[in-house]
């Protein structure tokens, strides 16, 4: 898709352990990306030597006018502002249950896959919101002119109105903290047998059924139940089970 509306993309790499990028033959023989091993070491090691290489990508002549990132992690924000310092336009492609939402607006355009297919053919623009609006119609200039004053205002106690009382607002379980362990297995039955699911699509679903919030991570709403569920790898975790309890 970027293809169609930026051009052909000259490099193509992919960053990751051996072990990594062995279930990627494929993907990469047809796209003709270029594998860039990293040393199996812990931490983020691969998202350095992708920062590095792209940086100094960045300081070849003629410099590249496009660069996109094949992931959602918030450690990349550093490297995005770099690069579009340098008048460089930057595109993030990841799923939507790993996509940092601290990360959005770094990015200038953001294009969510899902199961290996665009979920729909379009892209999220990566800009905040603006603060105000962009024009005040008819009706909100209305509102903000003073009422008339009469010549005879009546008495302080006859202006009193009594309230009414506005029925209050069914708030949902990701907003009022009240997620259980019961209501996330209800949610996402797979995990009921203990097997290691895929985080993001555990997460996808806590968002429909409205536990987990927009602005919320699955990583933190698990970290609250450590008996109940866990997490890996340990860094980045992108897999969850739920923890059976003992026979």
């Amino acid at each position: 898709m970027l293809e169609r509306t930026e051009g052909s993309i000259s490099i193509r790499r992919a960053y990751g352990s051996s072990e990594n990028l062995k279930g990627l033959t494929d993907t990469l023989r047809m796209w003709a990306i270029r594998p860039f091993v990293n040393l199996p070491l812990p931490k983020n090691t691969t998202d350095m030597s992708l920062a590095v290489d792209a940086m100094e990508l960045a300081c070849m002549a003629p410099r590249p006018k496009l660069v996109v990132i094949g992931s959602g992690d918030l450690d990349f924000v550093p490297l995005v502002v770099r690069l579009r310092e340098r008048g460089i336009k930057v595109v993030c492609v990841t799923e939507r249950g790993k996509m940092a939402q601290d990360a959005v607006p770094a990015y200038d355009q953001v294009l969510y896959v899902g199961g290996g297919q665009v979920d729909r053919p379009k892209l999220v623009e990566a800009k905040p919101l603006a603060t105000t609006p962009v024009s005040a119609g008819p009706e909100k200039a209305a509102t903000k002119s003073p009422a008339p004053k009469t010549a005879n205002p009546k008495p302080a106690a006859t202006k009193k109105a009594v309230a009414k009382k506005m029925p209050a607002k069914k708030a949902t379980g990701a907003t009022t903290g009240a997620v259980t362990v019961q209501k996330i297995l209800t949610a996402a039955p797979n995990l009921k047998a203990g097997q290691w699911q895929p985080l993001g699509d555990v997460a996808k679903v806590l968002h429909d059924e409205e536990l987990l919030a927009k602005s919320a991570t699955s990583t933190k709403l698990f970290n609250k139940f450590p008996h109940h569920f866990e997490l890996m790898p340990p860094g980045k975790p992108n897999q969850v089970r739920f923890i059976l309890p003992p026979a």
